[in-house]
C-alpha cells in the first residue's frame, strides 16, 4: 500500500508547515514562485510533477538530490 502525500493533498498547508516562502519551496521542485502560487490555490499539477512531490513526500527523494538534478540540468 502506498503512503497517502500531505503535499499533494493541501500543497499550501504544507508549504506554510515547512516555514518557507512560496519561491524557496516551489523552486527546489523546478517551479516559479507563480506556479507555485496557482498550485496552492487549486490549479491542477502536472502528473510528473505530483510524482515527484510524492516522492518527495514520502521521503524517498531529498532536497539534496532535487538540488543536484537541477545542478545537472543546469550544465546543460
Amino acid at each position: 500500500m502506498t503512503k497517502s502525500s500531505k503535499l499533494l493533498a493541501n500543497p499550501a498547508a504544507a508549504r506554510s508547515a515547512s516555514g518557507t516562502n512560496q519561491s524557496a519551496f516551489w523552486a527546489r521542485f523546478g517551479v516559479t514562485q507563480s506556479g507555485g502560487s496557482r498550485y496552492e490555490s487549486g490549479r491542477g499539477i502536472p502528473k510528473p510533477l505530483q510524482i515527484l512531490m510524492w516522492l518527495h513526500d514520502s521521503g524517498r527523494i531529498r532536497d539534496k538530490d532535487l538540488e543536484d538534478a537541477r545542478k545537472g540540468l543546469n550544465k546543460k
